[in-house]
């Protein structure tokens, strides 16, 4: 799967659990919908890290050679 499709469907879930968590009226509501942000918002740095490793092998970015 494209990994920026990923990125922007988390990216989505993150603001559905914000409007959601602002929403909460009980302790217990907020609790949950801040853990949930919380895991989405580190899965979300996975694919932010895997994107920033792949920027030195995409031919798009950097036309020249790989000095290795």
């Amino acid at each position: 799967m494209d990994p920026e499709k990923i990125m922007t469907g988390i990216s989505k879930e993150i603001e559905a659990t914000l409007k959601a968590l602002g929403k909460a009226k009980t302790a217990e509501e907020k609790l949950m919908h801040s853990e949930t942000v919380k895991n989405l918002c580190e899965s979300l740095g996975v694919f932010l890290n895997l994107m920033s490793e792949m920027v030195p092998y995409d031919e798009d970015v950097d036309d020249k050679s790989i000095p290795f």
